[in-house]
């Protein structure tokens, strides 16, 4: 067994390294086949052949076929660089996790301000100082009369509806 090992050999990754990497790649075509056109066009994939076979795979039904075309969108992969796709996909997702983050923010302002009743309004006023203190009164108040009388929850996605647009106004 000798002891010496040509420097060729130690640059190389092992075969266990490069089938993990063919994986993360194939992976990583799999969730471009899950993105919209308006989205992948965002992410501006130059080469036309690995855009055709995203498109392609959304219309394959049968579970072998899309298996074998999501390796091959995988070995498509190998030939470009990843990176800036990665980066793309990390910041789409980013702006959707903000924005759901945001939503339920909203939804935890809104409950406080009904579960308060009439001195919600200056919860809501506290939040956005710009708010309309009458129409929230307003708001509050149907909705204690809809609870009363057993009615929808109108006057809840209404004050909802409401602070949402105050908050896309703040921003």
């Amino acid at each position: 067994m000798p002891d010496f090992i040509p420097d060729d050999e130690l640059d190389t990754p092992s075969k266990s390294a490069r089938k993990r990497e063919m994986h993360r790649l194939q992976a990583l075509g799999e969730s471009l086949t899950e993105l919209s056109d308006q989205a992948l066009d965002k992410l501006s994939i130059e080469d036309d052949a690995l855009l055709l076979a995203i498109r392609e795979c959304r219309q394959i039904r049968s579970n072998s076929a899309r298996k074998r075309h999501l390796q091959y969108i995988g070995k498509l992969m190998r030939t470009i660089d990843p990176e800036p796709i990665e980066t793309a996909l990390r910041a789409m997702h980013g702006k959707h996790e903000e924005q759901v983050n945001r939503f339920h923010t909203l939804e935890q302002l809104r409950d406080d301000i009904l579960e308060q009743g009439i001195t919600g309004v200056e919860l809501a006023l506290s939040h956005f100082p710009e708010a309309d203190r009458q129409q929230l009164r307003q708001i509050v108040l149907q909705h204690q009369r809809e609870i009363t009388r057993q009615k929808p929850p109108a006057a809840s996605r209404k004050l909802f509806r409401y602070l949402k647009a105050l908050a896309e106004d703040q921003n």
